[in-house]
C-alpha cells in the first residue's frame, strides 16, 4: 500500500496526492484502522432514551450497541452482540431489568456482565471474562455524549479544550430541532468534505451570504493535537456571543466557533445554539453528512453566521463534488497549502498520513 508523507512545515508541504482519494486500499485501511478505532458522536441521550425507557439499540459505523441509562442518569454503552453465537440482543427501546438473547437464552446484567446460560452445566472454564458484553468508554460535554472504540482519540482532553471557550454556554438548555436537522448525500470522498470545512479560504469565493457576516481578514485557526478550531469574527457585535469576563476572546466580536474533531466530527457553535455535522463515509465516492441542530435561542436563529445553513451546505457540496471529479484527472497529482489560510487542512492531512 502506498505510504503518505506530509511535510510538517506548511511552507514546504504538499497536499495528499489524488491517488489517496482514489485508492481502494487507503479507503479499506482507514475503515479498519481509523473509523473502527475512533471516537464517535452519540448525541443527547434524551433524544434516544425517553423517561419511560432505560435501554435503546444503536448502530455506530456498523457496530451494534446498547445504550443503558444507569443510576444518576449515567449512560453506559454495551455491545449488542451476544457472546454465545453473535446474535443481536436488543431490537427495540424499552425498560429492561436484564438483557436476554432470544436465540439460546443467554442472559446478562444491565452492566453487561454474564448472568446465566441454559444447557451449559457441563462446560468447563465457564463463564470467562470474554462471556461478558464488551463495555465501551463514554464521555460527555454537557448532555452530549461520545463513544470511544479505542484510545486512538483522547476525547476527554478534547472536551476539556473545547470547554475553554464554550464552557460558558448553557448546553443543558439546548434542545434538538427535528425540522432543522437533516442528512445530505455528497458525491465525493469523505476526506474532501473535511478538507473544505477546515479552511475559511474559500468563503469569499463560495459563500456570498456568509462572507457578508464574517470579517474574513480576522478569520483565525487554532490547532490542537486531534482537533482544530476556526473562529469567525464580525465587524459588529450584533449576532455575536456575549462572552464573560476572563474568556479567552473577551472583548472580541465572535460570530461562530467551528470545532473539528478528528476524523469526522464538526461542532458549530452560534449565538442561537449548535449545529453538529457528522461525516459518514459510504464508499470512496459517496458520503453522508448528518446535520443535527440544537437551539437555545430561536430569536437569533435567522441571523448572523449561523443563518442559511442549508444554502451554505449546498454551496459546499457543489465545490466538493467538483474537486472529487477533478482528482480523477490523470494530470493532477497534488497541490500546495496556503501557509496563512490552510493550516487546518495541513493539520488534517498530517494526521491521516501518520496512520499509514
Amino acid at each position: 500500500m502506498e505510504k503518505y508523507y506530509i511535510n510538517p512545515d506548511i511552507k514546504y508541504a504538499e497536499t495528499l496526492p489524488a491517488s489517496f482519494y482514489r485508492s481502494d486500499e487507503a479507503w479499506n485501511f482507514l475503515q479498519e484502522h481509523l473509523f473502527a478505532r475512533s471516537t464517535q458522536w452519540l448525541g443527547d441521550y434524551r433524544d434516544f432514551i425517553n423517561p419511560n425507557q432505560n435501554a435503546c439499540p444503536l448502530t455506530i459505523f456498523q457496530e451494534p450497541l446498547i445504550a443503558i441509562k444507569g443510576q444518576n442518569q449515567k449512560l453506559d454503552l454495551l455491545s449488542n452482540v451476544c457472546t454465545h453465537r453473535g446474535n443481536i440482543i436488543l431490537h427495540q427501546p424499552g425498560q429492561v431489568k436484564n438483557l436476554r438473547c432470544m436465540y439460546h437464552g443467554r442472559q446478562f446484567k444491565k452492566d453487561g456482565s454474564f448472568l446465566r446460560m441454559p444447557e451449559f452445566e457441563d462446560a468447563q472454564d465457564f463463564p470467562r471474562p470474554c462471556d461478558n458484553l464488551k463495555k465501551f468508554k463514554t464521555s460527555n460535554i454537557g448532555p452530549f455524549h461520545f463513544v470511544s472504540f479505542s484510545q486512538l482519540i483522547d476525547i476527554d482532553r478534547i472536551i476539556e479544550q473545547m470547554n475553554d471557550r464554550i464552557g460558558f454556554l448553557p448546553l443543558d438548555s439546548f434542545k434538538r430541532d427535528v425540522e432543522l436537522s437533516k442528512d445530505y448525500i455528497v458525491n465525493s470522498h469523505w476526506a474532501l468534505y473535511c478538507d473544505n470545512y477546515l479552511e475559511g479560504f474559500h468563503i469569499p469565493f463560495v459563500h456570498e451570504d456568509l462572507n457578508e457576516v464574517l470579517d474574513y481578514g480576522s478569520y483565525d485557526t487554532v490547532l490542537y493535537q486531534q482537533m482544530n478550531l476556526q473562529i469567525g469574527y464580525s465587524d459588529e457585535p450584533k449576532d455575536c456571543f456575549t462572552l464573560p469576563e476572563g474568556h479567552p476572546d473577551y472583548g472580541k466580536n465572535v460570530a461562530a466557533y467551528y470545532y473539528w474533531v478528528f476524523p469526522n466530527m464538526m461542532f458549530n457553535f452560534y449565538p442561537w445554539g449548535l449545529s453538529v455535522n457528522i461525516v459518514k463515509p459510504i464508499n470512496k465516492n459517496r458520503t453522508k453528512v448528518s446535520f443535527i441542530s440544537y437551539v437555545c435561542d430561536y430569536n437569533r436563529l435567522d441571523s448572523g453566521a449561523g443563518a442559511v445553513l442549508d444554502k451554505v451546505e449546498r454551496e459546499d457540496e457543489f465545490v466538493v463534488e467538483n474537486v472529487h471529479k477533478g482528482l480523477k484527472s490523470q494530470f493532477y497529482k497534488n497541490g500546495r497549502f496556503s501557509p496563512t489560510r490552510e493550516q487546518g487542512v495541513h493539520h488534517f492531512h498530517r494526521l491521516l498520513s501518520e496512520l499509514f
